[in-house]
């Protein structure tokens, strides 16, 4: 009789658990005082901002594999919560100095370098278009181009076509590519801080790059004026001091099993990156540390709202919960992981992930690529049932889409919005804690996180529950790669 009344109360039990909607399992498990204790963690002062390749990234790790270890979320990776993503440190150049028949420039940015001593000769070609080459030989010289393109000198556009213009000149057998850039000094040193420092990268098994960018400084054009019409430039190039040091970063990778006995094959990716920029330049108030609770505490505690629900709540899909390393540093972790997945990417059927820079509307939820993908729906009435709305990317033209992990996900053909906190614009609210020391966590409304995370994770279950397989809606950039990685 006891057994029949333990079965029976069982039974009655997984009646009750299986009646409840998605939203009140959301609603079970997303606790404000949870949100607040790991982002005053994750963005503590003892944390150090979470630069990628230091000991205090390291602790961040521990703590996010812990946290899925204490919710019952398996280790993906071979029985371990982690990846090792292979990195290496390329220090900036000690001396870097060029002479271009005897002309020189006291600014010179490598966009890409390596060590090297060079005495030769180099040719002019305008803008260093695909004409510009026509019955010219380039092998075994350098290319000297005018930055940009005819007409299009700007800074946006001269860094838009650097990397094509700089392809070409390999392509046509060239050693490397000089570019003659007429930027003022404030705009030249923006560009500066970024290409004349110490570079994090993927480390590279194949041999040492030796193909050299640079740009030069010539604001009054009197360089071009010199050079244009030479046959031949006599030039000297001289880039030592560069070292390459191996950095050891870790992606936090774990899943859940789905309950459905087909759609468990199919996988929802839910992914941030855990990793911030470190310490930095003092601001007004002595403050050093670049604490990160919105860029992303935040959105590492997303995922982990969503994996501490799905651990107790599985859906029927199979989930899988990735934080990256190293996305300050240019999307390494994620990059490093699309090419090395611990679980087959064909079976990844979308990617949620969750990235901030900062909120200056909390009525909102604002989603990169909200309407992208065939489940917007979803996101729309998750935003709803918690007292927000969804909106669109406000800002299409900073490519916001093509500037987070997601990307490299969508580039592979997996569907891959970003779920960010509410903005409407990039306003002084949005700058004033962006990559800033402010971004600290007691500055953050966690009535307005409450809800974002409610919403995210009832979104999570609305799509993972779907019936139907996400896709990209027809007409997408990456919709023809959505069809070959599936075999539409």
């Amino acid at each position: 009789m006891k057994k029949i009344i333990l079965i029976a109360f069982v039974g009655a039990l997984s009646l009750q658990l299986n009646a409840q909607t998605d939203a009140e399992k959301t609603r079970e498990t997303v606790s404000k005082s949870n949100i607040e204790g790991h982002i005053y963690f994750l963005a503590s002062d003892e944390l150090k901002g979470r630069e990628t390749g230091t000991p205090e990234i390291d602790i961040a790790a521990s703590y996010l594999a812990n946290s899925f270890r204490r919710y019952n979320v398996k280790p993906a990776n071979k029985g371990s919560y982690y990846q090792e993503v292979k990195l290496e440190k390329v220090t900036k150049a000690k001396k870097i100095a060029v002479t271009l028949n005897g002309l020189s420039s006291k600014k010179v940015l490598p966009l890409k370098g390596a060590n090297t001593n060079f005495n030769g000769q180099s040719i002019f070609l305008n803008y260093g278009a695909a004409e510009d080459y026509k019955k010219k030989d380039v092998s075994g010289k350098y290319v000297i181009v005018k930055a940009g393109y005819e007409g299009k000198t700007d800074a946006r556009s001269a860094f838009g076509a650097r990397n094509d213009k700089m392809k070409l000149a390999l392509e046509k057998g060239a050693l490397g590519l000089i570019e003659l850039s007429g930027l003022n000094d404030q705009i030249w040193n923006n560009f500066d801080h970024f290409f004349n420092a110490d570079k994090l990268g993927i480390a590279s098994s194949e041999k040492e790059e030796k193909n050299i960018h640079l740009w030069v400084q010539d604001i009054d054009g009197s360089m071009v004026k010199a050079l244009e019409g030479k046959k031949k430039i006599a030039t000297t190039l001289t880039i030592s001091g560069i070292d390459k040091v191996s950095v050891k970063g870790k992606n936090v990778v774990g899943m859940v099993e789905g309950t459905d006995p087909k759609l468990k094959d199919e996988f929802v990716i839910y992914s941030a990156h855990y990793d911030h920029v470190g310490i930095g330049k003092p601001n007004a108030e002595n403050d050093s540390i670049f604490n990160g609770a919105r860029d992303n505490a935040v959105g590492t505690v997303t995922v982990l709202s969503a994996a501490e629900n799905i651990a107790k709540y599985p859906t029927k899909r199979s989930a899988l919960f990735i934080l990256f390393t190293g996305e300050e540093k240019g999307l390494l972790g994620s990059e490093y992981y699309v090419e090395n997945p611990v679980i087959p990417l064909h079976k990844m059927v979308y990617c949620f992930n969750s990235d901030n820079g900062g909120y200056n509307d909390t009525s909102k939820a604002t989603i990169i690529g909200l309407g992208r993908t065939t489940v917007s729906e979803h996101i729309v009435k998750a935003a709803s049932e918690f007292g927000l709305t969804a909106i669109d990317d406000p800002a299409p033209e900073q490519g916001l889409f093509d500037r987070s992990d997601n990307v490299h996900f969508a580039a592979k053909g997996i569907p891959a919005p970003t779920y960010s906190m509410g903005f409407t614009a990039f306003d002084a609210e949005i700058t004033k804690y962006y990559h800033q020391a402010a971004d600290n966590p007691d500055n953050v409304d966690y009535d307005y996180l409450f809800k974002f995370f409610n919403s995210y994770v009832l979104a999570c279950r609305l799509i993972a529950n779907d019936p139907k397989t996400p896709f990209w809606t027809v007409g997408d950039k990456y919709y023809k790669a959505g069809e070959a990685l599936y075999k539409k």
